[in-house]
């Protein structure tokens, strides 16, 4: 059966509460909103005023982790000051699910590369997960959407290390000597995406907005521009499905900027992630479009 994916073309706070609510999959008990809390000096992540109504709606609290790059975002401390800047604690419950150890280890009985993650360790007080992602370009993935908000996005500082580096190690002083081949890489991202998926066994649900579609990511402080014109919402409960609709969304386009965001794309082997998620059963590449 073909995953259902859910799309609109109009990008309003009001119409994220209607695609998650298409999904008919009310979420339970304490609900984490997972979400990019924008590097220091992004000009392109959603602000917290877009996603209020979502949040507020299922009464989430916004969870995120630390870095393993140098930034705004690389400790606690540094990451509270940023969370506070950009309006996310004025206006919501916020949890960096890793600010004290120690992280909660998940072992990978069956991955493609990893043996093992590391999560935020507070992510075992939540019941349910609404992903929130900003579709755009990654200057690592190719691309970032909802498998990277649960890999990369999930994960401690130490298991952003050991998804880089494809189990190397967990130490971000010599992570990025250690880079792992760029398929094994996205191979990695895919094992770790499962082990979030895992965690709240089918009480998750994801939502991509494909606006400020710039090829870089908001963890970049000097962010190109948006390359391409907004496109819309998307929603479903399968991240395999949703991400594969929304490259497939670019590849349809006629927008003069598609070739540009695509390049990206493509030399990062982007859709590598979606293969292997899907190869690992967390999800489909054949989907439904339901416009709404």
């Amino acid at each position: 059966m073909k995953s259902k994916v859910y799309f609109t073309k109009t990008i309003t706070p009001e119409k994220v509460i209607e695609m998650y609510e298409m999904l008919g999959k009310p979420l339970t008990g304490k609900v984490a909103a997972k979400v990019h809390s924008g590097e220091d000096g992004n000009q392109n992540f959603l602000r917290p005023e877009f996603w209020r109504p979502v949040i507020d709606k299922v009464g989430a609290t916004v969870v995120e982790c630390n870095t393993a790059y140098d930034g705004a975002r690389n400790s606690t401390e540094k990451h509270k000051k940023l969370m506070k800047k950009h309006g996310w604690t004025g206006c919501f419950e916020v949890d960096l699910m890793d600010a004290e150890g120690p992280d909660l280890k998940v072992e990978i009985p069956n991955g493609k590369v990893l043996k093992e993650n590391f999560l935020g360790k507070n992510i075992v007080n939540y019941d349910s997960m609404i992903v929130l992602a900003h579709f755009k370009g990654h200057p690592a993935g190719g691309y970032g959407g909802a498998l990277k908000q649960l890999s990369i996005g999930c994960a401690s500082t130490a298991g952003k290390c050991v998804i880089h580096s494809a189990g190397y190690t967990d130490d971000q002083s010599i992570v990025w000597s250690h880079m792992a081949p760029q398929d094994t890489f996205c191979e990695a991202m895919a094992d770790a995406a499962g082990t979030v998926i895992e965690q709240f066994k089918g009480n998750i649900v994801y939502v991509n907005i494909m606006c400020n579609l710039s090829v870089d990511c908001d963890c970049c402080a000097v962010a190109e521009d948006p390359c391409m014109k907004d496109i819309g919402i998307l929603s479903s409960l399968d991240p395999v499905a949703l991400d594969q609709a929304c490259l497939d969304l670019i590849y349809a386009s006629d927008d003069p900027g598609r070739a540009h965001f695509l390049e990206r794309v493509e030399s990062k082997h982007g859709v590598h992630t979606i293969e292997a998620a899907a190869e690992l059963g967390y999800g489909s590449r054949e989907y439904e479009m339901i416009e709404v």
